[in-house]
């Protein structure tokens, strides 16, 4: 619900706060006193582009803010869900507030004279783009612009359904279609990218065979290195090896035959000399020490031999690990790692295989459903349209248009094709059902049905307009309902059945009427008055809002062009109910 508008510098008004209450709001005033600003000022709301001339002379902008009341019930939960999922840092502002709590929202919008505009949600920079997709969903304006909802055939569906309470009906399909659209598209990226898949599932088994027929082993490859250095030096090695365990053991004055007669000599003179006990220990240890080498030495060189075949095996597997190290830029750890990785990878494969297979059946299975829930919302909608057309006739019979003709055209997508098509399956199954849902008129005798946005035009119009939404008031509850000229081309005998609908359209919407005609003023739940001022020298707009006598004596001036007349004022009394 509008609670509050602001208006700054905006043609002749240069400031003018609006209080707006729920139910019927009226707002009149003399032609030309700057009613239609008003009415303009939320066209820029909804995204409308700036008209020449529109910020007042000598201001450096225009301004415009719209302050809202949302209830959080189930009329407001398309619009909540919206500005969760496209402006969310509007959302986390609510984040604390109580589940049933009402949100407010602030709607701006500002002109520089240079023609440049500025948008905010809640005080957070909005493209313009974002506001006018946001802001009828809070407002509409019914009249001779282009901002009509109803006049969309998304919009006229969506209202059939809430009519009929199809709602969950819609919701079946709904749940059914994005079932099939997902499997579908799982089959179709599979099956795009099956040659890659089968391509890359044989790359797979090749390379894990050939890492695991490798069998490498995070250790090994060292161990190659040093066995491949002495099978290539053995030669040499026992040469050179077997000379220092001949000096250090076995020939004639070998080091540790020498070393142990002096570690003799120093232990026999330790005994008379105690000085010599330390130097005595460090040489025991050197012998036992020389001891351990030399027998190291003479077993190593034993151990070495010269064998030609064991080398040239040791040569070809390290290779291999050399290459397939090269191949994966790895060692021999991260190559047992990249076969693990692989053997996921095509068990991966492998279930996309197997998936593939299956989803044909699940598609066909889902396509079905889909069918079923379609045809069931066909014939639900085509229950209410006889319903729907005799309920809009009499609404429209009521407001001077009983010769106009109303039907809802339920025009199918296509037909369902004997086997699965899913390009064909794709423009079968819309969002909203397997038809289009479209709203046809005819104003006048003799004129064949058309669609409503084709024959409906100026105040007729908004008379249509008053018409389904009077009829469709419970399905689309929650928006603030604007009708500009609503009373154009309507004389006194119809004004209080316009009156009558308006005020009981105000029990489910809000509503903001800009009307020439006394029954539909004195049937405001709020009165605004727009009138012309001289001051300094300057022509302003003034709004005020109506109460007591000032309202009486405005309906009684609609009547008879002066409030003096005692006749007009008592007719006025009248319709508004007082005395």
């Amino acid at each position: 619900m509008l609670t509050e508008l602001e208006i700054r510098d905006l043609a002749l008004i240069e400031r003018a706060a609006l209080a707006f209450g729920p139910g019927l709001n009226t707002i009149t005033g003399e032609t030309g006193a700057g009613k239609s600003l008003l009415v303009g000022a939320l066209e820029l709301l909804l995204g409308e582009r700036p008209r020449p001339n529109l910020v007042r002379a000598g201001a450096a902008r225009a301004e415009v803010q719209a302050r809202f009341v949302v209830a959080r019930d189930a009329g407001a939960a398309g619009l909540l869900a919206w500005i969760a999922r496209e402006l969310p840092v509007v959302a986390e502002d609510w984040e604390g507030l109580a589940a049933d709590a009402e949100r407010e929202l602030i709607l701006s919008r500002s002109v520089g004279a240079d023609g440049r505009t500025r948008s905010h949600v809640n005080g957070r920079a909005v493209t313009v783009k974002q506001l006018a997709e946001l802001a009828p969903r809070v407002f509409e304006i019914h009249g001779q612009n282009d901002h009509q909802r109803l006049l969309e055939p998304p919009e006229q569906g969506r209202l059939v359904d809430a009519f009929g309470g199809l709602e969950g009906e819609l919701g079946r399909y709904r749940e059914a279609r994005e079932r099939w659209l997902e499997l579908v598209e799982r089959f179709e990226a599979l099956e795009t990218g099956e040659r890659e898949r089968r391509d890359r599932l044989d790359l797979a088994r090749f390379q894990a065979g050939e890492i695991r027929a490798a069998r490498p082993d995070a250790d090994e490859r060292a161990g190659l290195g040093a066995e491949r250095e002495i099978l290539r030096h053995g030669a040499e090695l026992q040469q050179v090896f077997g000379g220092l365990v001949d000096e250090l053991l076995e020939r004639d004055g070998a080091l540790l035959s020498r070393l142990q007669t002096a570690d003799k000599t120093v232990r026999a003179w330790r005994e008379r000399i105690a000085s010599l006990a330390e130097i005595e220990e460090a040489l025991g240890g050197a012998l036992v020490h020389l001891e351990d080498a030399a027998r190291g030495l003479s077993s190593f060189t034993e151990r070495i031999e010269v064998d030609p075949a064991r080398l040239e095996a040791i040569e070809e597997r390290l290779a291999e690990l050399e290459r397939l190290e090269h191949k994966y830029g790895a060692d021999c750890a991260g190559l047992v790692r990249r076969a693990d990785e692989l053997d996921v990878e095509i068990r991966r494969l492998e279930t996309d295989e197997q998936s593939l297979a299956g989803l044909g059946e699940e598609i066909e299975t889902a396509r079905k459903t889909v069918l079923e829930r379609g045809l069931a919302l066909r014939r639900a909608r085509q229950a209410l349209r006889e319903k729907l057309a005799k309920a809009v006739h009499a609404a429209l019979a009521e407001l001077g248009l009983e010769r106009a003709r109303f039907d809802v055209r339920l025009e199918p997508r296509g037909e369902p094709a004997p086997t699965s098509s899913p390009a064909a399956d794709r423009a079968l199954f819309g969002e909203a059902g397997l038809d289009r849902v479209e709203f046809l008129l005819s104003a006048n005798p003799g004129e064949p049905l058309a669609r409503l946005r084709d024959v409906a035009s100026g105040g007729e119009t908004a008379r249509i307009m008053l018409a389904l939404r009077s009829v469709l008031a419970a399905a689309g509850a929650g928006r603030t309902l604007v009708f500009d000229e609503i009373d154009s081309g309507v004389g006194g005998r119809l004004g209080p059945e316009v009156a009558a609908r308006l005020k009981k359209l105000g029990r489910h919407h809000q509503v903001l009427c800009v009307t020439h005609l006394p029954a539909i003023a004195a049937a405001a739940d709020t009165h605004l008055c727009v009138s012309k001022v001289v001051e300094k020298g300057r022509t302003l707009t003034r709004i005020e809002t109506l109460t007591g006598e000032a309202r009486v004596e405005e309906v009684a001036d609609m009547i008879a062009g002066g409030a003096t007349h005692a006749t007009a004022r008592a007719e006025a009394r009248r319709l508004i109910g007082v005395r």
